[in-house]
């Protein structure tokens, strides 16, 4: 119900559908109307039958998320009014392979999106792309916005066959576009292993910050454990005093990072660097310094 509590406030109806309980209790306590369910076809007709169908469908990083992509977007047709939007929000495969970003490649993401990949799925269920903004959420991320083909009364904006150009122009829609991208993933874990064992050797301390899900994929693909990386940081007081999965590695509060004062700091969540950068850079006091590993490997 985040999204939907300033939709609420300003007295505009909302319905939230949220497959998880525990996720939808949060919302209704906000008073946020919401159903338990996963959306589809089905639940879109039974919603629909109860009179209930949307001027505006949003989902910020939910179509890459849905096992089965067609079934939801099918579902959004049927739930949409006649002069209806949706607008959702999705990383972009093209920053994706791009900027090395192969850590956001893990079990809950069931679709790695092009635009023109998306713009094929919509307009087979007779939705229409009209808009598209290139946004820098989680690294670089698309806003589309999507309408029903029949309805004229929108106009296609000049951003949507700009950004299909450039995506061909890439050569995205061919093979050779996605053929070294792992020797690029490799790269990162030879340069981040090498520079881990490098301080080990040196005496140095090595902590990372941000218990994210990137930074667990990043950390096992590369096999470091616990023997190279001291501790992680982390804000939420639910992740701490646990440990991440496989490697082992503590996840502590901020005051032990002020404690410890170790002479690397890895930023795991690397979309999020300016940020965290700024918020620790009082590592800078004891002369630590922070290390970036993707898209490729530098210390600042």
């Amino acid at each position: 119900g985040y999204l939907l509590q300033y939709f609420k406030q300003k007295d505009i109806p909302v319905l939230g559908i949220e497959p998880t309980a525990n996720t939808a209790e949060a919302a209704k306590a906000k008073g946020i109307d919401s159903v338990v369910d996963f959306f589809g076809v089905r639940l879109a007709k039974e919603l629909v039958q109860k009179n209930i169908k949307a001027d505006l469908l949003l989902g910020n990083n939910v179509l890459a998320h849905v096992p089965n992509i067609v079934d939801f977007v099918s579902g959004m047709k049927v739930i949409l009014k006649p002069q209806g939007v949706i607008t959702m929000e999705f990383p972009h495969l093209m920053q994706l392979v791009d900027n090395n970003q192969f850590d956001t490649i893990y079990h809950e993401h069931f679709s790695y999106l092009s635009f023109y990949t998306v713009k094929q799925i919509f307009e087979a269920r007779e939705l229409e792309l009209f808009d598209v903004d290139e946004i820098p959420t989680h690294g670089g991320s698309l806003r589309i916005y999507a309408k029903h083909k029949e309805d004229s009364s929108k106009e296609i904006s000049k951003n949507v066959e700009a950004l299909l150009q450039k995506e061909m122009n890439k050569g995205m829609n061919g093979l050779d576009y996605y053929d070294n991208f792992q020797q690029k993933a490799l790269a990162v874990k030879l340069n981040l292993t090498s520079f881990l064992i490098e301080q080990k050797n040196a005496g140095k301390t090595v902590a990372a910050y941000g218990a994210a899900a990137k930074g667990n994929t990043m950390l096992n693909y590369c096999g470091i454990k616990n023997d190279l990386i001291s501790f992680v940081v982390d804000r939420n007081p639910a992740k701490q005093n646990k440990f991440l999965p496989a490697s082992h590695i503590p996840v502590m509060d901020e005051d032990h990072l002020k404690t410890a004062k170790p002479n690397y700091v890895v930023i795991l969540p690397w979309n999020l660097k300016e940020e965290i950068t700024e918020q620790l850079s009082y590592i800078n006091d004891w002369g630590g310094k922070f290390v970036i590993p993707i898209p490729s490997l530098h210390v600042i």
